[in-house]
């Protein structure tokens, strides 16, 4: 299998033109392996561990809402705009690679304006409004993930401690998909430059054929990527057990239970002001 397409130009010389598409079937092949992997180990592992603890007393505990907030609005609709601008992006992509014969330069380019409108929005909102510390790495996040790896081997070791909003896995996972969607977005913005548009004409010819290359094979490894996360993310979010995830990307809100079964409130407190009864009440009518 060959890693890199090449083509000869009009003058005879060989020059690159892109990722080999036969990368594609490698990245399913190993989101594939990835959801066997975690399907098998849950199976035998981790669902007969003990369940984590459901009720506190105390302060905490009793002044805790029904339900917590974890997902604010802006945050719900950033993500569903990122999902429908990325699946856009790797249609109109692939699907002409696999025989589907459309035009898809135009919705192309207009879903890339999109993911890059969105994720300068999110960038801001995480900076400003959310924190960036929610998705830092710390060294308690890698010894609770040393010590969940060890359980999988040994059921008597040290159970890890609990996370605060987001598991050392969604971090991981955020900063792998921040990577291959902001490569996609700075090789996108200057392929842009041979596409015309209501606001330009393109010119192909202000960069060189080795730099162009260079730009589709980054753009098309960083789009192969996004194929494997994608399907993971896929995998995770239609478990039965992670049905209370996925349903607070719809309604906002974890039910309180759940907060307490897998989230330390000494590592993330509840905003009880946000957490009302009334903002409840739609992640219970979602819920059932």
């Amino acid at each position: 299998m060959e890693w890199l397409r090449r083509e000869r130009n009009p003058w005879g010389q060989e020059i690159l033109v892109g990722l080999s598409w036969d990368l594609m079937w490698v990245a399913v092949a190993v989101a594939a392996l990835a959801v066997v992997a975690h399907a098998a180990l849950y199976h035998w592992r981790w669902r007969r561990l003990p369940a984590g603890e459901t009720q506190r007393t105390g302060d905490v505990s009793s002044r805790l809402p029904k339900w917590v907030l974890r997902h604010t609005l802006a945050s719900r609709l950033f993500h569903w705009v990122m999902a429908a601008s990325v699946l856009t992006l790797l249609g109109t992509a692939f699907l002409p690679i696999w025989g589907v014969k459309f035009a898809w330069v135009t919705p192309h380019w207009i879903a890339g304006l999109a993911l890059t409108a969105a994720i300068a929005f999110h960038v801001v909102h995480a900076s400003f409004y959310k924190g960036l510390g929610l998705m830092w790495v710390s060294g308690r996040d890698l010894r609770d993930g040393w010590l969940a790896l060890k359980q999988i081997f040994d059921r008597s070791a040290p159970a890890p401690g609990k996370p605060g909003k987001n598991p050392l896995e969604n971090k991981l996972f955020h900063h792998a998909a921040a990577l291959a969607v902001l490569a996609t977005i700075a090789t996108g913005l200057a392929m842009m430059a041979k596409v015309d548009t209501p606001w330009w004409e393109r010119n192909p010819y202000v960069l060189d054929d080795g730099t162009w290359g260079i730009i589709y094979v980054i753009h098309g490894a960083a789009s192969v990527a996004l194929i494997a996360l994608i399907l993971v993310h896929v995998y995770f979010a239609v478990r039965p057990e992670k049905r209370w995830i996925t349903l607070s990307m719809l309604h906002g809100f974890i039910p309180r239970e759940r907060y307490l079964e897998h989230h330390d409130p000494s590592r993330w407190p509840v905003e009880l002001e946000r957490s009302d009864a009334t903002a409840g009440r739609r992640g219970e009518a979602a819920a059932r």
